[in-house]
């Protein structure tokens, strides 16, 4: 058994979806693709470098398209938009910021537009999030989930200007440290924009299991990421947990606890948020499997 117990089919062919199903999810995110690439088009200056490729909007939209197989592309249409965002954000500040100042900036405009401030003349990214921000607010989901977007939002910014000056200074955090940085991945800042779009009005008591839930998933994805993507991380000087003192195998089995940990979250979730529930854990395990062949970034 690996270390990853839980996290690994067997590879059997009685293990893959039925081909009618992998279909139709397939058509919808055929269907996201396209919404992707009309966002592209819209906001041209945010994804016009080499990375932001052909097969990131497809991997993107297959993600969303197979963590949640019951939605259409319209339901699902703000988990792609806000993670295509965060893509964009996340190019901005890891590649095209050269100083603290430039970092921070970006932070500061993208807080600012969501509290309600209008975009930047010129500047896709406000524009874009602008874009956001307006649709959520017309759900009835906004008014309980507002703050908990916004909150999000600033802790996603606060974890990249984080990890922006590890790595400027030529630090090394922990490991628990940038474990616990996990939320520079932006996750939960998709989730919740998703969660806002497809929900109804929220209980506040709900609010508390969700998030732990969710939060759970973020790390687990993080430590996924890490261990597909280390080769491209060496050659972008990026952080990653194996370049922090531990080793694959051990990152591994923090991987293996760390998703029974977010399936015991999960399962409360079940009665009362069964779509809620399903699409955090099949976005745990979408990753699962993506990770060990693939990655989102294009080529620099």
């Amino acid at each position: 058994m690996t270390a990853l117990q839980g996290l690994e089919g067997s590879g059997g062919q009685g293990d893959l979806p039925d081909a009618v199903d992998s279909g139709m999810v397939c058509a919808v995110a055929g269907q996201s693709q396209r919404d992707m690439r009309g966002w592209t088009a819209t906001y041209p200056e945010l994804f016009s470098a080499k990375p932001f490729d052909a097969a990131l909007y497809s991997t993107l939209s297959l993600a969303m398209a197979f963590s949640g197989p019951w939605f259409d592309a319209e339901r699902l249409r703000m988990a792609n938009k806000a993670c295509l965002w965060a893509f964009g954000l996340d190019w901005l500040v890891d590649y095209v910021a050269t100083s603290p100042a430039e970092a921070e900036a970006i932070a500061r405009r993208s807080l600012a537009t969501a509290e309600g401030a209008p975009p930047v003349p010129g500047d896709d990214l406000t524009r874009m999030l602008a874009d956001i921000r307006d649709e959520l607010v017309t759900s009835p989901a906004f008014p309980v989930l507002g703050p908990v977007w916004h909150e999000e939002l600033r802790l996603m910014l606060d974890a990249m200007l984080r990890e922006w000056h590890w790595k400027s200074e030529g630090g090394r955090p922990s490991f628990e440290e940038y474990l616990g940085n996990a939320d520079n991945l932006g996750f939960s800042f998709a989730f919740t924009s998703h969660w806002i779009h497809t929900g109804g009005p929220v209980a506040e008591a709900d609010l508390a299991p969700i998030r732990e839930a969710s939060r759970a998933v973020q790390r687990v994805i993080r430590l996924l990421n890490d261990l597909g993507t280390y080769e491209r991380d060496l050659s972008w000087g990026d952080l990653n947990a194996l370049l922090l003192g531990v080793d694959r195998p051990e990152v591994e089995r923090h991987v293996a606890a760390l998703a029974a940990t977010s399936r015991e979250l999960i399962a409360p979730l079940r009665s009362g948020h069964p779509e809620i529930a399903g699409y955090l854990e099949r976005q745990m395990d979408f990753c699962a499997g993506f990770y060990r062949v693939g990655d989102y970034w294009g080529v620099l």
